[in-house]
């Protein structure tokens, strides 16, 4: 268990705390009458941003970052989850998979009966326990694959089932639609993918590019936000461009250039970091075992 939370902290923290910096310059650079707090940038740097009441916290620095406190919550909770779920076998997959989708599907609904408040939009998007049935309805899938027992469309449906969750979402107007609508497609997407994979059946998704760029996304998610709010900067606000008049080349723009500090940020800082931080464990756990 110990080797788990030690891989998954190499694989995210070196690349979240290199954003983070650069986050920071940013916003004294950009902003320098803006004081800075140090609880919630501790609380960024701790990755427990989202479990706090208050933007500065959970939208403060990076913004995607959030993402990253839900994440070592689910990091934790998963060989707690992982572990039942083996021993109770594919039926029990299938029943915890269809209770965490009908939770995930559930909660706009019971979100706009409750009145809850407006001010209290981040416990809908941000808080981790909000999104933890995604991760248990993820794991419980993904036994249910592993084991064979999955049962869902092949690739093709799967991604029409997804981009018809995209158009849902557009359509929709309510709390937590962009959840509720794409999680049937994405769930049948992903599995239909890994089960492509195990069977060796055809997949746009093994080319040499595409995995790839399946390498450089983390990064290109962490650097985005930043790339954006730098345009809006020099722009001196978000610009409303017609698509044809200017906002295809800026959105091409902003893309190239995510991707490009992307792929550097890979090359150079998450997969140096990742690799110098299992070197070091590695070697402290040879030390500390006793001489045979």
């Amino acid at each position: 268990m110990l080797t788990f939370y030690r891989r998954r902290f190499a694989r995210v923290y070196p690349l979240h705390l290199v954003t983070a910096g650069f986050a920071l310059v940013m916003a004294v650079v950009f902003a320098p009458d803006t004081e800075q707090g140090l609880r919630p940038l501790a609380a960024n740097l701790a990755l427990v941003q989202s479990w706090v009441l208050e933007i500065p916290y959970f939208q403060g620095l990076n913004p995607v970052s959030w993402s990253l406190a839900c994440e070592a919550f689910f990091y934790l909770c998963f060989p707690l989850l992982l572990w039942p779920l083996r021993r109770l076998g594919p039926r029990s997959a299938r029943v915890v998979a269809g209770l965490a989708l009908a939770t995930v599907v559930a909660i706009p609904t019971v979100w706009d009966l409750g009145g809850v408040p407006d001010g209290t939009v981040w416990a809908r998007d941000f808080f981790p326990l909000v999104r933890l049935p995604e991760f248990v309805l993820g794991i419980a899938v993904a036994e249910l694959v592993r084991s064979g027992r999955w049962r869902g469309p092949g690739l093709t449906a799967s991604l029409a089932l997804a981009m018809g969750g995209y158009f849902l979402n557009y359509q929709a107007d309510y709390a937590f639609r962009s959840v509720a609508c794409t999680v049937v497609g994405f769930t049948c997407l992903i599995a239909a993918a890994a089960q492509a994979d195990l069977k060796g059946e055809p997949s746009p998704w093994r080319g040499r590019l595409s995995v790839k760029l399946g390498e450089v996304s983390f990064a290109f998610y962490m650097v985005h936000i930043l790339v954006i709010r730098t345009g809006e900067h020099l722009f001196g606000g978000h610009p409303k461009l017609p698509l044809w008049d200017g906002g295809l080349l800026v959105l091409a723009a902003a893309f190239s250039v995510s991707l490009a500090l992307a792929w550097a940020l890979h090359t150079w800082v998450e997969v140096p970091g990742r690799r110098l931080l299992l070197r070091r464990w590695r070697g402290t756990s040879a030390a500390s075992r006793p001489a045979p």
